[in-house]
């Protein structure tokens, strides 16, 4: 919501609107929308804002966002709820925008400190405690704080790159003793206690996975989850801090885990041979009896990895347990905050030049113990982001069997492993196998997407693979050589589209693609290029047409590591994006409305 108190707002008022997406309104209307806006943009005199306001501040957690900008936007001033209700981002958003000066007078900010009220926001934890108000005055003045860490994800990464100076990480909660810390900063599923002299902060991340072990039809169903929740309460686990419940495909009709799916709790379903496979600490021969594995509340939050929160506990008809994980970014792992946790990263290591690998990718590469990587396709240069002592190793003379073996010889003994494949992974990239040989035995992994080929193929040929009115779809594919394709994937029924068509693994089949291509429908004069090891040093792109394909990769010698771009939308100029149309509405164009 915007107000221009002027005309001289007006200007400043529509630009905003555009930028952000916001509409303008009239003075009048502040008091009916105080408690529906996100955020309130003044332009005027400081002095009116604060009056039109002053009637309906409440409390900062509930009152919306207010900045005020003068009428000539050369100040942003951050005046109601600059942390919480998120005034300070905006302020600085729209000073950006208007080439303005922030105002924003926010100690935690203006010193670059943790805004504690809003990190758990941030990064999707809870906050239990209501009033942080002395821990953030404690925090500000700059005493002895101690951060304990018990898991690894986005929200602690940041904790661990803009670490104050008066902030010190502890391995140990056992560490924070009121002699050396007047507050601890705490993020873990699990309460804490510490001295009562020692102020604190606790985060909980979603982080905990429960397994549950049911007898067939368990009633009273509300007294069971009660009975569950309470025994996951008693080992000091938050319950917010949950992410999903786990169990034996037999029991997913049980009415338990209804009435927890009602409740919007997440499940997932294993079969009792993948529970059986798993080491457990309490296998029980009557579990084993009934359902064929001696375990499942244990074994089913043990398959993604991770580590025993809380050991089998049993009721009368239910048994329970839980474990934790890593987050979204294991990358952490082993650098602060308790033992390291085994992990697997598949990572796409992109089309060659070492710097299009993603930030994320990099991080896990500077982290590894073990980076496994695709022989030649892969720069061997990606691998000299590897740590001191780590083992770099070519993939190309192994077998499928000897790379799973290398793999979990490091898993086991906790180590982090980067499995790097060229482009990004889920394009031809063969890990259908690998996460089955994970999943089969447990294993933590997860996969960083890398830039495709494809995507540097538009880029070095300096074109808009999608032209307005002309093309709009673009198909990835493959000739049929040793792999056959299915049916209605054949390159001469994907060639009646005549789409961008951008052709992986095929510079052995030119002839049989040219053929395939020109039977489907494409002109013989449509454009073409033949693109070998794209950002590479020794990048080669050769442009022609159709029906000269076959002709351009045999006269080039381009046999290997070349993609085949086919359509008009190569080096295509013509047509115009509507969003430079003149005549174009855009979704968020300002609507005038008459001043107050």
């Amino acid at each position: 919501m915007i107000v221009a108190i002027n005309d001289k707002g007006r200007e400043i008022a529509s630009r905003l609107a555009l930028q952000l997406g916001d509409e303008i309104c009239q003075l009048s209307d502040i008091e009916s929308r105080w408690n529906t806006e996100a955020h309130i943009i003044f332009i005027g005199a400081m002095g009116i804002c604060v009056r039109s306001i002053a009637p309906f501040i409440k409390d900062k957690h509930t009152d919306p966002a207010v900045v005020c900008v003068d009428s000539l936007g050369k100040n942003v001033i951050s005046v109601l709820s600059g942390h919480v209700g998120g005034a300070n981002e905006l302020t600085s958003r729209i000073a950006e925008i208007l080439k303005a000066n922030p105002v924003i007078t926010t100690q935690s900010d203006l010193e670059g400190l943790w805004a504690l009220d809003t990190i758990a926001d941030r990064f999707g934890w809870v906050l239990p405690q209501e009033n942080i108000n002395k821990e953030i005055a404690c925090f500000v003045a700059k005493q002895p704080t101690a951060l304990y860490m018990e898991i690894k994800d986005e929200g602690t990464e940041y904790l661990l790159s803009t670490l104050p100076k008066h902030v010190t990480v502890v391995e140990k909660v056992s560490e924070i003793t009121s002699d050396k810390y007047k507050l601890a900063i705490i993020v873990s599923p699990q309460e804490e206690i510490l001295d009562d002299d020692i102020l604190c902060v606790q985060y909980v991340p979603r982080c905990v996975h429960v397994g549950l072990g049911l007898a067939h039809q368990a009633e009273p169903v509300e007294q069971v989850v009660s009975e569950v929740f309470t025994a996951i309460g008693l080992a000091g686990i938050y319950a917010e801090s949950i992410v999903d419940f786990n169990t034996i495909d037999l029991k997913a009709d049980e009415p338990v885990v209804k009435f927890l799916q009602e409740e919007g709790y997440k499940f997932n379903f294993y079969s009792s041979d993948l529970l059986a496979e798993v080491d457990v600490p309490n296998p029980s021969a009557t579990v084993s009896k009934h359902v064929g594995t001696p375990s499942v509340c244990e074994a089913s939050v043990l398959i993604g990895g991770g580590k025993i929160l809380l050991p089998k506990q049993k009721g009368l008809n239910w048994t329970v347990a839980a474990s934790i994980r890593a987050l979204a970014a294991p990358s952490l792992r082993g650098r602060a905050g308790g033992e390291a946790s085994p992990h697997i990263e598949i990572v796409g290591a992109g089309p060659g030049d070492p710097e299009l690998i993603s930030v994320r990718g990099k991080r896990f590469l500077e982290n590894a113990d073990l980076i496994l990587y695709a022989g030649s396709l892969v720069p061997k240069e990606l691998t000299y982001y590897a740590k001191a002592g780590a083992m770099a190793r070519s993939s190309a003379d192994m077998d499928l069997e000897e790379q799973f073996q290398l793999m979990k010889e490091f898993y086991d003994k906790g180590k982090q492993i980067v499995r790097l494949h060229t482009g990004d992974p889920c394009i031809y990239g063969a890990i259908q196998e690998q996460m089955a040989f994970f999943d089969k035995y447990g294993m933590d992994y997860h996969i960083t997407p890398g830039i495709s080929s494809f995507l540097a193929a538009a880029a070095e040929l300096r074109s808009q693979f999608t032209i307005p009115e002309r093309c709009q779809t673009i198909i990835l594919t493959r000739g049929e050589g040793r792999t056959p394709m299915p049916d209605k994937e054949k390159l001469h029924m994907l060639a009646s589209h005549q789409s961008t068509m951008c052709i992986f693994l095929s510079a052995s089949l030119a002839e049989q693609v040219q053929t395939e291509l020109l039977e489907g429908g494409y002109n013989p004069e449509t454009p073409v290029a033949c693109c070998y090891k794209l950002t590479w040093k020794d990048q080669r792109i050769y442009r022609g047409q159709l029906k000269d394909l076959a002709k351009i990769m045999k006269e080039n010698h381009l046999s290997l590591t070349t993609m085949i771009v086919v359509g008009d939308a190569i080096d295509n100029r013509e047509g115009l994006s509507k969003l430079y149309d003149g005549k174009f509405t855009h979704l968020f164009r300002p609507t005038p409305s008459p001043l107050p």
